[in-house]
């Protein structure tokens, strides 16, 4: 058996898969519709919208199959995403890859399979809309097609729902995508006993912005603003939008000496964006930082409030100075 090997891109892969919240939800009639349709046109005992997460291969709909997810490692769909086309297997107990695969050699006892890649707007391939079949068949090139046209609309479908967590603007999580991936976070940080902080930032001025140089500007300032923040994050790190001039980072496993080394880095990456540009003004912000306290905050929400007021303390406290 071949284990499918990660794509080179793996880390922002993971990334956005994740940013979608759509891992461990509950069944959607938009993709049971899809998968029960597939099943249907091909006439196959099993159709999945499948999605391949770090060690696993979760299903978000699983028509005919009773599992939920197998591990990555014997997956068909770890090794589909890796291309752009569909990953057919005619036999797959005839293919040295797979031939003595355990999903070949026992339950659901796969001897067909065809997976099409599952992509999102920035081009990652998070899973697979696949067929599978306890015989050997084959796909002709009107069949292939007909697949894609089933992927594209769950593609479509994740669309919808990345959209609903993702702001438009500057491309990171919205309030609701935030608070969805932090609770989920926060509650691997609980179980596992590490430190994470909050970081709650308001842009300084942001008014002005708008008043003085226009909307336009404004916006640019917001995506140059979430750019940067970016830029000095770790990868494990999460980043928010909450809403207007309002930007948050929760850090995993960080303490506050790391939150204020961050905080040290926004402002030097700033102060080098803002002299490179050389716009009749500067972006500063205001910044909050607080440890997570599992005893205390028993939601995002608590830590999210907790946070807010400490930026504005430190707001107050920038006015005074001036």
């Amino acid at each position: 058996m071949l284990a499918p090997v990660k794509p080179a891109n793996e880390a922002e892969r993971l990334g956005t898969l994740r940013s979608l919240n759509i891992l461990d939800t509950p069944p959607e009639e938009r993709f049971d519709r899809l998968t029960r349709l597939a099943r249907r046109l091909f006439g196959v005992p099993i159709a999945l919208v499948s999605l391949v997460d770090a060690n696993r291969q979760w299903f978000k709909s699983c028509a005919g199959l009773d599992a939920s997810e197998t591990s990555r490692d014997i997956s068909f769909c770890g090794h589909a995403i890796h291309s752009d086309q569909i990953l057919m297997i005619p036999d797959a107990e005839s293919d040295e890859r797979f031939h003595d695969n355990p999903l070949v050699t026992g339950a659901p006892h796969i001897r067909f399979y065809a997976g099409c890649p599952l992509r999102v707007g920035n081009g990652a391939k998070i899973g697979t809309l696949c067929l599978i079949d306890v015989k050997p068949r084959m796909l002709d090139a009107e069949e292939r097609e007909l697949l894609r046209d089933l992927a594209s609309m769950a593609e479509q479908e994740i669309e919808a729902l990345q959209l609903a967590t993702i702001d438009e603007l500057t491309q990171v999580s919205n309030r609701r995508g935030f608070e969805a991936l932090a609770e989920h976070a926060l509650s691997i940080c609980k179980r596992m006993n590490t430190q994470a902080s909050l970081l709650f930032f308001d842009l300084n001025d942001f008014k002005t912005i708008n008043d003085t140089w226009g909307h336009a500007e404004g916006d640019r300032a917001l995506s140059t603003f979430a750019q940067v923040l970016h830029t000095v994050l770790r990868e494990m790190d999460l980043v928010g939008r909450l809403g207007g001039d309002e930007f948050v980072a929760l850090l995993m496993g960080a303490n506050a000496a790391d939150g204020d080394v961050i905080t040290e880095r926004l402002t030097q990456a700033l102060a080098l964006k803002n002299k490179e540009a050389g716009r009749g003004y500067d972006i500063k912000f205001s910044v909050g930082r607080i440890e997570y306290d599992p005893a205390r905050h028993d939601s995002i929400k608590r830590l999210l409030a907790d946070a807010d007021g400490a930026m504005y303390a430190h707001k107050q406290s920038l006015k005074k100075r001036h």
